[in-house]
């Protein structure tokens, strides 16, 4: 079974920095949708950034368009998600999730299969 693993997060000040990655053991993630999710607290899971087993799609929700950018490293087995510029309304708990059935070229915040256990991410002065 495919098991991801989420790193990076952290507490980081508003306008600064950080970047999450999502690893895989035992089996390439080139085969697999890849979702960035997150998740406030007393809010519903949202949807934040995807990107095609190809590598060659990628989306955004509108909340992070221009500020975040999703990328996958085939070499490392590893999807990033650069997020600059964060904001207080950022601070969540992210998830990567992966989906084995997607065409490989598009992705979406739909259903995924795979997900992994979470990373915080707090934006505070």
């Amino acid at each position: 079974q495919l098991q991801l693993v989420e790193s990076g997060g952290g507490l980081v000040q508003p306008g600064g920095s950080l970047r999450l990655s999502c690893g895989a053991s035992r089996f390439t993630l080139d085969y697999y949708a890849i979702g960035w999710f997150r998740q406030a607290p007393g809010k519903e899971r949202e949807g934040v950034s995807c990107i095609s087993a190809s590598g060659g799609s990628t989306n955004y929700a509108d909340s992070v368009k221009g500020r975040f950018t999703i990328s996958k490293d085939n070499a490392k087995n590893t999807v990033y998600l650069q997020m600059n510029s964060l904001e207080p309304e950022d601070t969540a708990v992210y998830y990567c999730a992966a989906d084995p059935y997607s065409e490989r070229r598009l992705c979406h915040f739909g259903e995924y299969t795979y997900w992994g256990e979470g990373t915080q991410v707090t934006v505070s002065a």
